[in-house]
């Protein structure tokens, strides 16, 4: 390997070693204007699935740089909120799964039970941490049969710490952010002047100049999708703030967190029609636009083909390479599956756990025009 090759990753390498002392990012501010390569049009959307963290703990600042690293158009992150109301990046409403907080004695006594979704969980959530004894916490792996030798190393980041990854980037590189669980967080957590969970997301976007309809110069600019498995607070934050946004769907037997409905209701053609003024495209887990049994591919439902006669993107979730993950008939190739769900099942954005396979798969198979 020459010294060409070798220089990024010596360089990321110094970056983790010296992550305890100093930020691994700058301020947007620091940031230099006019210079940036735009977002690439041309292809399916990649989305950086809570970074890249197929190599890194996922929702961290070395997951999110090595997404933009390795090619990622978007990176997509989950918002939830800390005890003193900080906007946070983590997926889970608890902690137990991706943090060491099991090793902290002095929060040995901050567990708790709470319902959510309608089921009752045990565990160290968010909402009982203040921020700075959150960043006490280190991140680790979720999957076990990923590597592990990063678990602890690195803090959970705020929103704020999220976006400014994305604005510093040397390219433009699009932020995802999920509005999660808002009904649990409005539960648990107060904002002064009546303010909701959605109104904090909404200032700190606008903060950053986030705005613009879709493909608008400003959303060209500093692109971003606003994404949701709450139908509600897609609704609501739509009278706030005109950047896209995307309806998630889960498995088509749970019922939304929000609603009373099932999400085989919410693909009907008549909520579809419903939600399409609020989103520009809805983000499905893949297994509800094609059924998989017994790990094989069933035939694909015509969800796609309804979506795109509304003008309605999709952008399905999640792509992960490892062997359990892939379904029989992609023979443990991950460029097989991209393959059958860009050309054949015809997505327009794919979340993915390894932003650097996809990106390589789109080099080989549609390399961009020469002017991006």
């Amino acid at each position: 390997m020459g010294l060409k090759c070798l220089l990024p990753l010596l360089l990321l390498s110094l970056l983790i070693a010296d992550c305890a002392s100093r930020p691994l990012y700058r301020l947007p501010s620091e940031a230099k204007d006019g210079t940036k390569k735009p977002l690439q049009t041309s292809r399916p959307f990649n989305v950086a699935h809570r970074g890249s963290n197929g190599e890194f703990p996922e929702e961290t600042a070395p997951s999110y740089m090595r997404a933009i690293e390795e090619g990622a158009d978007f990176i997509e992150a989950d918002i939830l909120s800390s005890k003193d109301g900080v906007l946070i990046c983590h997926h889970d409403v608890n902690l137990d799964d991706t943090t060491d907080v099991a090793d902290h004695k002095e929060f040995a006594d901050r567990k708790r039970t709470y319902e959510v979704q309608g089921m009752n969980l045990t565990g160290f959530f968010t909402v009982d941490f203040t921020l700075d004894e959150l960043k006490t916490l280190g991140a680790k792996q979720r999957y076990p049969f990923r590597d592990q030798q990063y678990n602890g190393k690195f803090p959970i980041i705020t929103f704020d710490e999220y976006i400014s990854i994305a604005l510093d980037a040397p390219r433009v590189v699009g932020i995802y952010p999920e509005i999660k669980n808002p009904v649990f967080i409005n539960q648990q957590v107060k904002w002064a002047n009546g303010k909701k969970f959605e109104d904090k997301i909404v200032e700190t976007l606008e903060k950053y100049g986030y705005k613009g309809s879709y493909m608008s110069e400003d959303w060209l600019k500093q692109p971003i999708f606003i994404q949701s498995f709450a139908a509600t607070s897609l609704v609501y934050i739509s009278n706030l703030i005109d950047s896209p946004k995307v309806f998630l769907i889960d498995d088509v037997t749970i019922l939304t967190q929000d609603t009373n409905k099932t999400y085989a209701e919410i693909t009907s053609d008549e909520y579809l029609d419903y939600i399409k003024p609020y989103v520009v495209g809805i983000g499905p887990w893949k297994d509800t636009i094609v059924p998989v049994n017994n790990n094989r591919l069933m035939t694909p439902t015509d969800l796609v083909a309804r979506a795109h006669s509304r003008n309605l993107q999709v952008h399905p979730y999640t792509y992960r390479n490892e062997n359990q993950f892939l379904h029989f008939g992609f023979y443990q190739d991950a460029y097989l599956e991209y393959d059958y769900w860009i050309n054949k099942i015809g997505v327009d954005g794919l979340f993915t756990d390894f932003t650097g396979s996809l990106h390589n798969f789109q080099e080989l198979s549609s390399p961009l025009p020469k002017l991006q």
